[in-house]
Formats: structure tokens, C-alpha cells, sequence
């Protein structure tokens, strides 16, 4: 887990990249950016705002030779023996950046590399590189008194509220590729920011397991309980399986389950579901792990607890207390109007 509270920016340098494809040039900063208290506290701001909003989804280094070649770890690796050599390195990184801005989407934009001290992963303090790079424009307006009138003048600058790509590289795990976090806003060159110019491979760690894990379930109870049962046994099934993540520290599948899979005759469906399908979630041949708390949060957030019906009417199943809605929440078919119903039973109706 990371915590970027107490993080201090030593140093920083600027530099612009174009788009190679389009004929566009690269702009390399002869030095570093003189830091003070205002651009410090704005910096702080911009860059690691959408750090603290997004999942903690890690990354390392990685190259189907050798790390070794990975031009970005030889880059890390120099600054992390030598911190001041960022800024000679922050050239490097730009040149590489600039290397691969080879198609008609890729946007021009400013490279911020910057190095991080006080930086607390894990309750561990370390240091770290970022490299940020800001892309969209917007207009704002700015206003100059002209002799006794006030005019106005429309002016691009970058949003500071929204980063549009960045990675920390955090100095640790060095022999597995360094622990990497990545943030990119706009999707539709990913593969130009990854794995063109990080080269980077996903962790497969706690939390990555912990993360897909669930995901495989979602699907799970979606393709499989929906179908074989009804919507309110894929929500309770989704709903036992968070909550068995939750009060659990390590996971074992067999005590999964064990424990959440209400109707056994669907755990072979499980299990044959997993070799289908658990390559693409990395999970095929995991069925032991430490579990990620954070990553049962994020994911409890994400899962839709809420069966719709063609009537307009809603029934919102509580994930923290799942037993209310096995022994409260009844289904049947009425004849006579030829239609499903719910029966929930209750003592008294609770003030909103």
C-alpha cells in the first residue's frame, strides 16, 4: 500500500516531446526546474492526486531477453546508485519517450521526470522516480486592463486536476524489475505508454491475485449462477465470496468453496469454469495466496448489488450482512398473474 503524504519532490527537470511520426521534434531542458513552495505544492498535487484515486495495480520491468536490456530499468537503476545524475537521465528517458511517439494518436506533450524521497510503501520508507507527461490542452481565460477597459485573453494551459500519463518507480524489488505504478487517462494508446516505452509486465503479487481472483468470480456468477439459478444466487454468491475475502487473511480454494458455493452441484462447474476460463485471468493454476484488503474494497465497490426488474422496481441486497437476504428474500411464481415475485419479510420499516 502506498502513502504519498510525507513525499518530497528533490528535483525535478522539464522537457517537451512531439510526435515523431508527424516530423515533430524533441525539447531537452539544459537544466533542472528551480522548485519553490508554490510550484512544490501545485507539483505534489498533480502528480500524485490520481495515485492516491486509482487501484494500486503494480507493475515491474521486464524484457524477453533480459531485464538487462529494458532501456528504463538501466535508466532507474543509474539514478537510484547516483540521484544526481536524474537530470542527465531525465534527457535519456525523453529521448526513449520520443522513440516511440511514432503514431498519428500519440499527442505531443511535456515530460516531467522527478526524483521522490519519504515515499511510504508498504509502512516501508524508500525513494522514487516519477515520470509524468501532460497532453491535452484547454483554453482558459485571462484578463489585462487596457487603459479604463478590462479585456480579456484566451489562453491553452494543462488541467492540473487531471494527469494525463504517469508511473512511479519505486527503489525496491530491484532484482524482479523494480515495483512500478502506471496511470494513464487516455486509453486509446496504453500499449504506446506500457509496453512501448515502460516495458513493463505485471506484478503478480497479493494484490493482483487478490483483484483478478474476483473478477473470475464476477463472470463466474454471471455466465454460470445467473443462468443455472436466478439473480438474487448470483448476487448472494458474489456477495459470500467478497465477504469471504474479507474476513480472511490467506486464501485456500477448497475452504472457498466450500464456503460460498451454496449449491455443490456447481462446483465442478467452478472448477471446469477455472480452465476455461482462469488463463485470461492469470488465476489457472493459483489456489493459494495472501489476500490484498485494499483490493477487497476496490472490488466490493465495483460489484453491482441490485436485482432490476421489468417493473421499474429495485431490490438493493446488502453486501455487509448477506444472511438477511437468504433468510428474508423469497422468490415464487404466482399463477393466477402468470409472473415472478419477491416476498421480503420484515418487523418494521427503518427511518431514512
Amino acid at each position: 500500500m502506498i502513502n504519498l503524504y510525507s513525499t518530497q519532490i528533490e528535483s525535478v527537470s522539464l522537457h517537451r516531446v512531439g510526435n515523431k511520426n508527424k516530423g515533430e521534434s524533441v525539447f531537452l531542458s539544459d537544466q533542472p526546474h528551480l522548485l519553490n513552495d508554490e510550484t512544490n505544492g501545485l507539483l505534489k498535487e498533480y502528480f500524485f492526486k490520481p495515485f492516491r484515486e486509482k487501484e494500486e495495480n503494480y507493475f515491474r520491468f521486464d524484457h524477453e531477453v533480459d531485464i538487462e536490456f529494458n532501456e528504463l530499468y538501466k535508466f532507474a537503476t543509474e539514478i537510484f546508485n547516483d540521484s544526481d545524475s536524474i537530470h542527465a537521465n531525465s534527457k535519456k528517458i525523453t529521448t526513449h519517450l520520443f522513440e516511440q511517439s511514432n503514431h498519428p494518436h500519440i499527442k505531443s506533450g511535456e515530460v516531467y521526470v522527478a526524483y521522490l524521497t519519504n515515499v511510504l510503501l508498504d509502512n516501508v520508507k524508500t525513494d522514487a522516480i516519477g515520470i509524468f507527461k501532460s497532453e491535452l490542452k484547454h483554453d482558459f481565460i485571462q484578463f489585462e486592463e487596457k487603459g479604463s477597459n478590462l479585456d480579456l485573453v484566451i489562453q491553452q494551459g494543462i488541467n492540473i486536476n487531471k494527469l494525463d500519463k504517469g508511473c512511479l518507480i519505486f527503489n525496491t524489488d530491484k532484482e524482479e524489475g523494480y515495483k512500478i505504478l502506471s496511470v494513464d487517462s487516455n486509453r486509446y494508446d496504453t500499449k504506446y505508454w506500457l509496453e512501448n516505452f515502460l516495458g513493463v509486465d505485471a506484478l503478480a503479487d497479493e494484490n493482483f491475485y487478490t483483484k483478478n481472483y474476483l473478477k473470475f468470480c464476477q463472470n463466474f456468477a454471471k455466465d454460470v449462477v445467473l443462468p443455472a439459478e436466478d439473480k438474487q444466487q448470483e448476487v448472494l454468491f458474489l456477495n459470500r465470496a467478497v465477504n469471504h475475502f474479507a474476513k480472511n487473511d490467506a486464501f485456500e480454494e477448497t475452504s472457498f468453496l466450500n464456503e460460498v458455493m451454496d449449491n455443490p452441484e456447481l462446483i465442478p462447474e467452478f472448477k471446469h469454469y477455472k480452465v476455461e476460463k482462469g488463463p485470461k485471468y492469470s488465476i489457472e493454476d493459483v489456489s493459494n495466496f495472501d489476500i490484498a484488503n485494499k483490493a477487497v474494497s476496490d472490488a466490493r465497490k465495483k460489484i453491482k448489488n441490485t436485482i432490476n426488474l421489468d417493473t421499474n422496481i429495485q431490490i438493493k441486497l446488502d453486501f455487509i450482512n448477506p444472511e438477511s437476504a437468504e433468510k428474508f428474500v423469497e422468490k415464487g411464481w404466482d399463477e393466477e398473474r402468470q409472473m415472478y415475485y419477491y416476498l421480503v419479510y420484515f418487523n418494521k420499516e427503518q427511518k431514512s
